[in-house]
């Protein structure tokens, strides 16, 4: 009978690789916060790709992303990150985390409850990860770094000045870590990843497809800041090597390039065919027009066109190193050029 037991069991095992490589059995179980959104989802695809367990946290509200239906494999399971006693169902028989769940909201109104909910939630997973020994990988942001001087690419090392910054987002994030880093001293086996700005196709035209489109749509300006990109498969890529590998306790930026506004939305036009924005909008004109729009927005009742806090980021320089990342794992990012490419092509259709 045993004998029996063990050839099925080897039966299974290469029927699954030769006929249905997402089904097979893996001794390891997955789990991730915040599937349904960009990142989430593209982490859970390629791990579904490698055949692993997956097990996906979404609201009662959210709905499975396009990208993820054909994956029958990948288990979902409603858990609200404030709710211990899910957050505790979810979580049984799971070996690693990724926690990619987190509010993101740009208005006033939310800040306070957007930075509760944020640290909150994660500490709920730090302390459940630390009781039952499993490996965290948290997604963190750049808006979690401070800047360095000038002249100087930002890194790791790099830390926000919370008792001056006014951005909730930012806050909740470096809070966030703050749980994260507690955890690691209490015993926790976790790694934090601060992505630059995600990009991909599949975000259509959210989060960082509003750029895109609004270039498409004619956009006339451009400002004098840069920032960091990163396509997002190799956010996901970076993030499933750190889980794999031994490395812990460790904080990584994950950036592939460095470009400024005025290069990256004319070569978003040269994707859609259209001419690029060719007035350049000075610091105070910025300033002036987040004035304007909340002003605007006092009246009319509805969200400003542009806050203080995107204003500021428009013309600052942010520079980031990617050097900690590339030695830790050996990345070699997708070229900037070919996932402004890509997502081009997919919005023009």
């Amino acid at each position: 009978m045993l004998r029996m037991t063990i050839l099925y069991f080897y039966a299974r095992r290469i029927i699954c690789t030769f006929a249905h490589p997402h089904i097979c059995i893996s001794k390891t179980m997955i789990l991730i916060t915040g599937a349904t959104g960009f990142l989430g989802s593209e982490l859970a695809k390629q791990l579904a790709d490698k055949g692993e367990a997956v097990r996906c946290t979404k609201r009662a509200t959210s709905v499975i992303p396009a990208l993820l239906v054909p994956y029958a494999q990948i288990e979902w399971v409603e858990a609200d990150m404030l709710d211990i006693f899910a957050l505790e169902a979810a979580l049984k028989g799971v070996t690693q985390v990724y926690h990619c769940a987190a509010w993101v909201s740009l208005k006033q109104k939310d800040k306070d409850p957007m930075i509760r909910t944020n640290v909150k939630g994660t500490g709920n997973l730090v302390n459940l990860c630390l009781d039952r020994d499993i490996k965290l990988v948290h997604v963190s942001s750049i808006a979690a770094i401070g800047l360095s001087k000038p002249g100087i690419l930002i890194n790791e090392n790099d830390h926000l000045d919370i008792s001056t910054e006014y951005d909730g987002y930012a806050i909740s994030k470096l809070e966030s870590e703050m749980e994260v880093w507690r955890g690691i001293a209490e015993g926790l086996n976790a790694v934090i990843v601060n992505p630059s700005l995600i990009i991909g196709a599949n975000a259509g035209t959210l989060g960082s497809g509003q750029l895109f489109e609004t270039v498409r749509k004619g956009l006339k300006f451009y400002t004098e800041g840069t920032a960091g990109f990163v396509d997002v498969e190799d956010v996901a890529k970076s993030m499933i090597a750190l889980m794999e590998s031994d490395i812990t306790e460790q904080r990584y930026i994950i950036s592939a390039e460095n470009r400024n506004y005025q290069q990256i939305t004319a070569e978003i036009a040269q994707g859609f065919d259209i001419k690029p924005p060719a007035f350049l909008v000075k610091p105070w004109m910025m300033e002036l027009a987040w004035r304007a729009a909340y002003l605007g927005a006092l009246i009319t009742g509805k969200s400003p066109a542009i806050d203080k806090i995107a204003a500021k980021s428009s013309y600052q320089t942010r520079d980031y190193d990617n050097a900690k990342i590339k030695q830790a794992i050996g990345i070699e990012f997708k070229p900037i050029s070919k996932s402004i490419s890509e997502i081009c092509e997919r919005l023009a259709k």
